[in-house]
């Protein structure tokens, strides 16, 4: 698998994420044709250059939890209208992007 193909495919599916909406790394890896790939997903996410300004927080894991030691991504997604559940997780029926109805 060629790392900058994969790279710049997530990159665009993420830059597609519209404002107040999440997905998920897994559902990142599905769109992209590789559905078991949802880790390096994940690794694309942490090296994507912040001079890109992708809205990298809007991707969050399956149950909607935010990456653990990023602060920041709480605020930035509830200043987008975010929903979030008392046990700090996204909630993710009101706010998962449906990315078929699009």
């Amino acid at each position: 698998m060629d790392q900058d193909v994969f790279k710049k495919e997530v990159y665009n599916i993420v830059a597609a994420i519209p404002s107040g909406k999440v997905l998920t790394y897994g559902q990142i890896a599905y769109l992209i044709g590789k559905p078991q790939h949802a880790r390096m997903v994940g690794y694309a996410m942490y090296n994507v250059p912040s001079e890109w300004h992708l809205p990298c927080h809007r991707v969050v894991n399956s149950q909607g939890r935010p990456v653990p030691f990023w602060a920041e991504q709480r605020g930035l997604l509830e200043a987008e209208h975010v929903k979030f559940k008392k046990n700090g997780c996204v909630d993710m029926k009101q706010c998962l992007w449906d990315f078929m109805k699009e």
